[in-house]
């Protein structure tokens, strides 16, 4: 965190690097205003103009040093801005020199003055290309080199770039102006070896900034990549047009006017790299540059076959022949190479079903390893799953978001969350498709999730009554039946002793024996009703309930219970169940909605239903406590169902239980 006085400290080094920027920038912008307005006033021609290189110049001059201003004004501590400054203003001079010395020929200047000029034109534009423009690729995008040994690389730049500078500079053609610069060698021709190991050595500068960008695209995140790729694309066109230039000697000098694509590739890539989707522009760019590549190099191979064996064989002209073949070669070639290029930059999204594939091995390893499948097989910098208030991540959110529903049959289980590539502001109708094929997997996993964390959830709840039980049947044993058949036990003894000595003191504790051995008894039964109440094992459901009826009835309800003649065969624990939830449901109406009338209905077929009934006054809503949780509960345990709530005649409750509940 910058402090208040370093921030204060800082802005005069600010202004003046930002005033610094704009002066150098000014002086190039001056010389490409001069270089213009000289040839235009000398009248040499547009041609003359273009041999000499002043319009190349001017042009590379211009872009260099306005590129290289705007990153030095909004990235201060980055040096490629001052690189593309130094490059535009060597481009810049070299373009002035031109028109100043063919100015001064025309005017008398001293010719010391003229050779000065020369020497200053000469001498300016190579550190551009020999220094300027190497750097730029070997520090880009952060100014800083991509590891130990190409920081030594770059230094190996610096100290071998006099040598390219020498070579161009101490030519003795004079920039095409009939005049020598002071620093001119006489036996520059002798030295073709040297200057041979000088252009080897500018391909091999090159080739480091190439590498040193592959590593940094390799280890880079997807902002990084971003970038390279805007570098790369301008790269990419402009070494095919200089290919053509210079190899094949191919094309009119304007054909350099394609390296301004270099600095607006790096200040776009440096300030605004997310302006479009610089992936699918690469894509083509690549697609395209192979397939003028592979036809070019087919048609000039067909044509010297053909032209020897049709044309001396069948008497048809070989280029014909080489052009009709490669029509008709070229959509599946093209078709071919765009599914590997596309493959490379945009993953699986043109195969659907490979994508699917790849997000089903990925399955077991939960929701990240599923969420860095989808990642993988779109190519997107970002993805999220939203279930149930849970957030799964993969990646960093990018500006663009779009949300995909999942839904497991009818049911609603979550989101797909996916991060738009930069430059799009929604999703094509190729990443629709592999969506909708990802939502099934994708529902099925979260499901599978929701589902094995409610089973999860239901173990622990099973262990924890199955404990609370024992706990509590560990107490009442321990703390009721068993003082008071530790009681029995004393006395028994004690009334054996006294049987033959004091007979009415042992009949006294025969009483007692009899009265505590009662209570035991009393207890046991108590136990037992918490466990399963016996009346279900000797009356059934619908008589256990009835005799419940009954006493209520002792207290002036009317009960009445409607059951079939003869219910089928109930699992242990719905008999149990429903004989709950029925006397708590009659007790709650009792106790609480004054009801002089209960009606219990029970139903049976596939499933067993309950239902109790009351005249009662209910409230508009019933409040949640122990009983009414409890009856839900036990609903649930067996998969089952509860409502309960006010009637339009008084209170009801509704159970639904599943026969095959055990």
């Amino acid at each position: 965190m910058t402090t208040a006085p370093a921030a204060e400290a800082d802005r005069p080094r600010s202004r003046a690097g930002r005033a610094a920027a704009v002066a150098l920038s000014g002086v190039a912008f001056a010389e490409v205003c001069a270089a213009v307005i000289g040839s235009v006033v000398l009248g040499r021609g547009v041609s003359a103009a273009l041999d000499s290189f002043v319009v190349t110049n001017a042009a590379m001059g211009l872009a260099f040093s306005m590129c290289g201003l705007l990153i030095a004004w909004h990235r201060r501590g980055n040096p490629i801005g001052w690189l593309l400054i130094a490059d535009g203003l060597g481009h810049a001079t070299s373009a002035v020199a031109v028109p100043l010395v063919q100015y001064g020929q025309d005017t008398g200047w001293p010719t010391a003055a003229l050779r000065v000029l020369v020497t200053v034109g000469a001498y300016a534009w190579p550190w551009s290309i020999g220094l300027c423009l190497p750097l730029i690729l070997q520090l880009f995008p952060d100014g800083r080199a991509a590891g130990p040994a190409l920081r030594v690389l770059m230094w190996a730049t610096v100290a071998t770039a006099p040598l390219f500078v020498l070579e161009m500079g101490a030519g003795p053609d004079g920039m095409g102006t009939g005049l020598s610069g002071y620093l001119v060698l006489s036996g520059h021709a002798g030295l073709a070896p040297l200057w041979l190991v000088s252009e080897i050595r500018v391909v091999i500068t090159v080739v480091i900034g190439l590498v040193a960008l592959a590593v940094r695209y390799r280890r880079g995140d997807e902002a990084r990549r971003r970038q390279l790729l805007w570098l790369l694309q301008a790269v990419l066109v402009v070494a095919v047009v200089l290919t053509v230039w210079g190899v094949f000697a191919s094309g009119p000098v304007l054909i350099l006017l394609a390296i301004p694509l270099i600095p607006a590739a790096i200040m776009v890539a440096i300030l605004r790299h997310q302006l479009l989707d610089i992936r699918l522009v690469f894509s083509r760019t690549v697609l395209y540059a192979l397939l003028t590549t592979g036809v070019a190099g087919a048609y000039m191979a067909l044509v010297a076959v053909l032209d020897t064996v049709m044309r001396r064989q069948v008497g048809l002209g070989g280029s014909v022949a080489a052009t009709v073949l490669i029509a008709v070669g070229f959509n599946p070639v093209r078709v071919r190479l765009q599914r590997v290029v596309d493959r490379i930059l945009y993953g699986d999204r043109a195969d659907p079903m490979r994508a699917v594939s790849r997000v089903g091995e990925r399955l077991d390893a939960g929701l990240p390893g599923v969420l860095e499948a989808v990642r993988e097989a779109l190519r997107i910098p970002y993805a999220a799953l939203n279930t149930a208030g849970e957030v799964v991540v993969s990646g960093r959110p990018p500006h663009h978001l779009h949300t995909y529903p999942l839904r497991y049959g009818k049911q609603d289980v979550g989101e797909l969350v996916v991060g738009l590539r930069p430059g799009e502001s929604r999703l094509s109708g190729a990443d629709h498709a592999i969506l909708r094929l990802l939502a099934a997997p994708l529902s099925v996993a979260v499901h599978a999730l929701a589902l094995s964390e409610q089973v999860q959830h239901s173990r622990e709840q099973i262990v924890v009554a199955r404990e609370e039980e024992r706990r509590r049947l560990r107490r009442d044993l321990h703390d009721g039946l068993g003082p008071v058949l530790t009681g029995v036990t004393f006395k028994a003894d004690a009334t054996g002793n006294l049987i033959a000595t004091d007979p009415d003191a042992a009949r006294e504790l025969v009483a007692e024996l009899r009265t505590e051995t009662a209570q035991a008894i009393n207890d046991i039964r108590r136990l037992v009703y918490d466990l399963r109440p016996p009346a279900l094992d000797d009356l059934g459901l619908v008589g256990a309930i009835r005799q419940r009826a009954t006493h209520l009835r002792r207290d002036g309800i009317a009960v009445h219970v409607t059951a079939p003649d003869t219910l089928p065969a109930l699992p242990a624990a719905v008999e149990a169940a429903a004989f709950r939830i029925a006397t708590e449901a009659m007790t709650n109406a009792v106790r609480h909605s004054r009801a002089s009338r209960i009606h219990v209905r029970i139903d049976a077929d596939t499933q067993l239903q309950l239902r109790v009934s009351d005249n009662g006054d209910s409230p508009h809503a019933w409040t949640p406590g122990v009983g009414l949780s409890s009856m839900r509960e036990r609903a649930a345990e067996l998969g089952g169902s509860l409502t309960a709530g006010p009637g339009p005649d008084g209170g009801q409750v509704a159970a639904i239980l599943p026969m095959g509940a055990s």
